[in-house]
């Protein structure tokens, strides 16, 4: 009821600003994670009406437990802080609805977004879009995925692999860069390289850290009790405490760069300190915008972005000095 009566006052004073001649809502958030949920909860406590697009289960609900979020040193599931953000931004009058965006366009001084079959008109746009990891194509890697002995994150989580057996599978550079960083946890680091041989130029690097270096495809992926086993090496098997992926990531920008969006050099989306993109009235935060992949960094992106949006719609609309 509380956020009802909210979302009814945000509308009525957009009505009493505009005339009566309003679009859909003030802002839509494309995505559903952790930066969507905080610029929801943020605007919806400017008295803005919010509509969240949820395009399916974000990155964060992968998480078993995290012992880097802060404010719970006992450690938090990632469906649990999804869970306790969805209910914050609703009990302030946030709509959330499933579906993906499929088009977003320019109408006036509105964004039109097409959205379940129907249209959205909104002055504002926020994305929270995210990546797409590049899982390791192996055989039974989804399961240890979940199980967390095949991992994405060492700046979440290399803490608990101290002093135990890692694997990093990489095709490129990267997969060195985050071998060395691993190499703060444990001197027992692997890299097994599965690209091309001229993929790999920071070879002497790996020697001087002390990581093995293993130039070879992996066939299988066996789990056994709480170790990964990868079955490679003409059928030698070798074991390992945990695996992380270093494949990279393709960020979600296509809508955006539909709309003439500016892009970093690693393909995702550049945004000034206001977390604005290069197109008027749009923003983005979180994992889609160049930066730490962390949830810490997406909310306060999506604070600083909500912020703004709201002192911009308040400037539009007269009501500053």
């Amino acid at each position: 009821m509380l956020g009802r009566a909210r979302r009814v006052l945000a509308d009525v004073l957009g009505q009493r600003v505009t005339g009566g001649e309003t679009p859909d809502v003030d802002v839509l958030i494309v995505g559903a994670g952790p930066a969507g949920l905080t610029a929801a909860t943020y605007l919806t406590r400017f008295l803005r009406s919010v509509l969240i697009a949820d395009g399916g289960a974000p990155r964060a609900s992968w998480i078993p437990l995290s012992h880097n979020m802060p404010g719970f040193p006992a450690g938090i599931t990632g469906d649990a802080i999804l869970s306790r953000m969805r209910e914050q931004a609703e009990e302030y009058g946030a709509r959330i609805e499933p579906g993906r965006v499929e088009t977003l366009r320019h109408d006036g001084d509105h964004f039109v977004a097409s959205l379940n079959g129907r249209e959205i008109r909104a002055r504002a746009v926020l994305l929270a879009t995210g990546v797409i990891d590049h899982h390791p194509d192996l055989p039974g890697v989804e399961r240890a995925i979940e199980r967390t002995l095949v991992r994405i994150c060492p700046i979440c989580d290399g803490y608990e692999v101290t002093g135990k057996a890692v694997a990093v599978i990489g095709h490129s550079d990267a997969g060195v860069r985050e071998a060395a960083f691993l190499r703060t946890y444990s001197d027992r680091v692997t890299l097994i390289h599965v690209g091309a041989p001229d993929a790999l130029t920071q070879r002497e690097a790996l020697v001087r850290l002390g990581i093995e270096l293993v130039e070879t495809p992996i066939e299988k992926v066996h789990l056994e009790g709480d170790r990964v086993t990868a079955l490679c090496w003409g059928g030698a098997n070798r074991s390992f405490d945990l695996v992380y992926s270093a494949l990279g990531t393709s960020p979600n920008v296509e809508l955006a760069r539909a709309l003439g969006a500016r892009l970093a050099d690693d393909g995702r989306l550049e945004v000034d300190l206001h977390q604005k993109t290069s197109v008027p009235g749009l923003y983005a935060a979180g994992d889609v915008v160049r930066g730490l992949n962390q949830i810490a960094v997406a909310t306060a992106e999506a604070a600083v972005a909500a912020t703004d949006i709201h002192n911009t719609l308040r400037q539009q609309d007269g009501q500053t000095v």
